[in-house]
């Protein structure tokens, strides 16, 4: 008989198994994990002083924490309304056909709609074919018509100082 999964927001004291999640992701995507120093502004973000940068949400299986997401609000000024943005969400591959993925989006849609926004949006790395076949399995449609783009803070400050 599968666990019975339970979503809900996270709490500082699922700091240090949060980010073993975090780890788990890096390691699935191939990357370095958080240095010390992130990982204390990831804690500080989520769980720091109000209003937090971030919003982090737990998937357990039973009392096994199995997924994570982190979200956060942008804002369109064409619909005049946030945007609930998910920057994360990964479960970790053992438990990925317990419907976890599925449960977490749908807890995250709903949280979408309690707090008024008009859309969500995400990114998806163009080799993850099961995370593509997920959300498109979910009706979620692929944005042809824009790029992202992106500037590292070394290139941010370079920008910031350059003479007009």
């Amino acid at each position: 008989m599968p666990e019975r999964v339970t979503i809900r927001p996270a709490t500082r004291a699922d700091g240090d198994t949060w980010l073993a999640l975090v780890d788990a992701l890096a390691d699935y995507e191939k990357l370095a994990r958080p240095t010390p120093e992130a990982r204390a502004r990831l804690l500080n973000d989520a769980f720091g002083p109000e209003p937090h940068r971030i919003q982090v949400y737990m998937a357990e299986a039973g009392t096994r924490a199995v997924a994570y997401a982190i979200t956060c609000e942008t804002y369109s000024s064409f619909l005049a309304l946030p945007t609930l943005y998910l920057e994360d969400l990964f479960v970790l591959p053992d438990d990925r056909r317990l419907g976890v993925g599925r449960s977490m989006f749908r807890y995250l849609a709903a949280e979408a709609v309690r707090r008024g926004c008009g859309r969500m949006e995400w990114v998806v790395l163009d080799w993850n074919q099961l995370a593509i076949d997920f959300y498109e399995k979910l009706g979620a449609r692929r944005m042809e018509e824009w790029y992202t783009y992106r500037l590292t803070d070394e290139q941010m400050r370079e920008i910031a100082q350059t003479p007009e």
